[in-house]
């Protein structure tokens, strides 16, 4: 039997882009998402959604942009390239992006963290603001870092590389000394296919001059900010589609997969359109952005 929470949690809007614009008030604080992560693990590298679109759509976020060019931070309604030197740039309302998550961030939680502590700590915290972990949560992070371990990736050009090679690709830098926020999601474990299951955080000076996709830091102190939602839209490009389901008997054990209804006629006749299981997958890490 399927888990009530997990479809609750996971209640995925599937969207073509003539789609978007109709669903932008359609639900108060969903999470948006333009593609998948198993499209971008097949080499779907191509921009699809403008800046502008995303913006309509959510202040806060994280993603790539053409051509895997870079992370994107979304703060304050906006949006930045982190670029594969940890420099940071504004970013044009029309410049596209192949995957991103953004949410009008409006938190519901709240917690201090007065005293040092390493990654591993911030994520435990983290996980006392999240008590159903079947539920999608977007995270602001604001403080002062005594260090980040961060990443980035310079921009492919076709005919794209495989994943695999990108990550090779990616520049690991050191933020010492760091004002500013870490921004991000955590998605559950049965999230997997459609983006990275647990936290996925980026990050940004205060003075917007640095960023990356972080690996680990030390926090100084910080205020945490998590917002949950039990909503997620995703805007599916051309030849893109939900995941297909992992039939590992294991991975089905461990996590109930969720039912996905897909917007659109039915294939087969019939007035409803049909059920897609959208089960865990193992995908390679890191993913994208």
């Amino acid at each position: 039997m399927i888990d009530t929470r997990v479809i609750h949690a996971l209640h995925v809007e599937r969207l073509r882009k003539a789609d978007m614009a109709a669903e932008l008030d359609a639900v108060a604080g969903a999470i948006y998402q333009t593609s998948t992560l198993d499209a971008i693990l097949d080499g779907a590298y191509d921009g699809d959604v403008t800046i502008a679109e995303l913006a309509e759509r959510g202040d806060l976020g994280l993603g790539t942009l053409d051509g895997l060019d870079g992370e994107m931070i979304a703060l304050d309604g906006e949006f930045h390239q982190a670029r594969a030197d940890g420099s940071v740039r504004r970013v044009g309302p029309d410049e596209l992006t192949p995957f991103a998550v953004v949410t009008r961030f409006r938190p519901d939680t709240h917690a201090t963290i007065d005293s040092p502590c390493d990654y591993a700590q911030l994520l435990a915290t983290l996980d006392t603001l999240v008590p159903d972990t079947a539920l999608c949560y977007a995270v602001r992070i604001d403080g002062r870092f005594e260090s980040v371990r961060a990443r980035s990736v310079p921009r492919q050009h076709h005919p794209y590389p495989p994943f695999e090679e990108v990550v090779a690709q990616q520049v690991e830098f050191e933020l010492a000394a760091l004002e500013g926020s870490i921004v991000g999601f955590r998605f559950p474990d049965y999230a997997q296919g459609l983006n990275v299951p647990g936290y996925h955080l980026h990050v940004i000076s205060q003075d917007r001059r640095t960023g990356g996709h972080v690996l680990d830091c030390r926090v100084a102190a910080a205020e945490v900010h998590v917002d949950h939602s039990s909503d997620l839209h995703i805007e599916l490009p051309a030849g893109v589609s939900v995941a297909d389901p992992d039939t590992s008997a294991a991975k089905h054990a461990a996590s109930p997969a969720p039912r996905v209804r897909p917007e659109g006629p039915a294939t087969d006749g019939s007035d409803e359109p049909p059920v897609v299981e959208a089960g865990p997958r193992s995908s390679p890490s890191p993913g994208p952005g």
